[in-house]
């Protein structure tokens, strides 16, 4: 039997040595680094662990509520900021309290807290050892809605809806008719873009009262009213307005009745307009009531009166557009109707078929089409006349009233339609007067009216309507 060699027995009890060694070795380090990962997750209890930084500030050691009272801390100046959103006279403003405006500390805490702690052993310890520094980005932010609310009330003063042109005509006269206007409408989309941007760089670059102008954008109609005729009208080119508060109801009905003949009247170019002719017959027969009117220098019931209300407002229409007036009549005493609403004496018309008519021409390069607005709330009319523009400019100038006289008595007629003893006034004392005005009408530096209207009036007395004596 053969014998192990002394040295063999040797090398083999010096590597079960060796191995002892190595494994005891590996015991402590392994011991050292439990004990050493027990005392690190003691430190760290509860606690951010030392790698972590947001934006740039270190919060190992610090526990999640540390970190939310730093943040929180920050967000102190933002609550004093204001964003201003502007459009002309429309304005609103948003708080930096309303908007809830900061960096979001509990997510900021939860994040640092998170870091090493996923679960996954292998992640977290090469995160907490060997990964290096993790750096997070604070979270900033807002209240949208706020804002988009804010921008839905400003839209409703801010946005006008735009409106296609409508234009029928029938039987020779224009029975429908609608004006085509451009729309506009806030761009929701671009403000929140604008907003969003100014509120991002206010961690950067501090700035607490933030002005964002809004993006209000045209918004054009589908059909205009160039589209729509072939008379070519295009837009609005004069006005004329006046004012009947105090108008008993015929004369009132009067007023609507002889506007609505005028309404959809189409003028061709180089015509002349005749207000006789185109009313038609004013009479009971075409549907007139009787309205006082003054015959013979009384005051007294007739058909038709307030008609003159309508030709002295189509002759300020006239005026306005800068068209050639044929032929005028001043009235013969004051009609205080023609005063209200901050008019002179001078600027009425007066008619009376067939010998007194109210004419202009149309001397512009297309038609114009006549629209009538009656408005029973003030009460009050309005002419609106529509064509092409060809630049023409209007003014009246050196409009003077003077030579005044003082009216007569008060003059009292019976009336037997009024209860016995009833009184009622129908006429208001007026002052004599002269007036004068020049129409002065330019295109550049052209020259094409240039007029003086006259008007005489008699001194008019206070009218009073009584019922018959018993």
């Amino acid at each position: 039997m053969s014998r192990d060699h002394p040295s063999s027995r040797r090398f083999i009890f010096s590597l079960h040595a060796f191995a002892k060694g190595i494994l005891a070795g590996i015991l402590v380090l392994l011991l050292s680094a439990a004990i050493g990962w027990t005392v690190f997750e003691q430190r760290y209890s509860g606690k951010i662990y030392p790698n972590v930084t947001i934006d740039g500030v270190s919060f190992g050691g610090k526990s999640p509520d540390d970190v939310k009272a730093y943040w929180q801390a920050q967000n102190i100046p933002f609550a004093h900021a204001v964003f201003e959103f502007k459009f002309e006279n429309n304005i609103a403003t948003v708080s930096g309290t309303d908007l809830e405006l900061g960096y979001d500390a509990t997510l900021s805490a939860t994040q640092a807290y998170a870091v090493g702690r996923s679960g996954h052993w292998m992640s977290d310890l090469l995160t907490k050892f060997f990964r290096g520094p993790v750096a997070l980005t604070p979270y900033f932010r807002w209240k949208s809605d706020v804002v988009e609310t804010a921008l839905q009330n400003l839209a409703q003063n801010i946005d006008i809806p735009v409106t296609d042109a409508l234009f029928r005509f029938e039987h020779g006269r224009v029975t429908a008719f609608r004006v085509s206007h451009d729309g506009r409408a806030l761009n929701k989309t671009e403000t929140m873009d604008r907003f969003n941007a100014a509120v991002a760089a206010i961690p950067h670059a501090p700035v607490f009262h933030v002005v964002i102008n809004l993006p209000v954008e045209p918004v054009k109609p589908a059909v205009s009213t160039a589209q729509v005729n072939s008379f070519g009208i295009k837009e609005l080119i004069g006005t004329g307005y006046s004012e009947f508060q105090g108008s008993i109801p015929g004369r009132i009905h009067n007023v609507e009745l002889a506007a609505s003949r005028l309404n959809g009247i189409l003028i061709a170019p180089g015509e002349t307009f005749s207000f006789d002719k185109t009313v038609g017959d004013i009479s009971a027969a075409t549907g007139y009531q009787s309205a006082y009117i003054i015959k013979d220098g009384r005051t007294v019931l007739g058909d038709g009166g307030g008609v003159c209300q309508v030709s002295t407002t189509l002759f300020r229409a006239a005026l306005n557009t800068g068209l050639p007036i044929v032929e005028r009549h001043a009235h013969a005493y004051r009609v205080h109707y023609y005063e209200e609403g901050g008019f002179k004496a001078g600027l009425d018309a007066t008619v009376f078929s067939p010998s007194v008519d109210l004419k202009f021409k149309n001397d512009t390069p297309s038609y114009i089409l006549i629209q009538t607005k009656t408005d029973l709330s003030v009460p009050s009319l309005t002419f609106e006349l529509y064509g092409t523009s060809d630049g023409r400019s209007t003014q009246i100038l050196n409009h003077v009233v003077y030579g005044q006289t003082p009216p007569p008595p008060d003059l009292y007629q019976d009336d037997p339609t009024l209860p016995p003893g009833k009184i009622k006034q129908v006429d208001f004392a007026a002052w004599g007067a002269k007036a004068s005005f020049e129409y002065k009408v330019t295109r550049g530096n052209d020259v094409l009216q240039d007029q003086t209207f006259t008007s005489n009036f008699q001194p008019w007395q206070a009218v009073f309507l009584r019922g018959p004596q018993t």
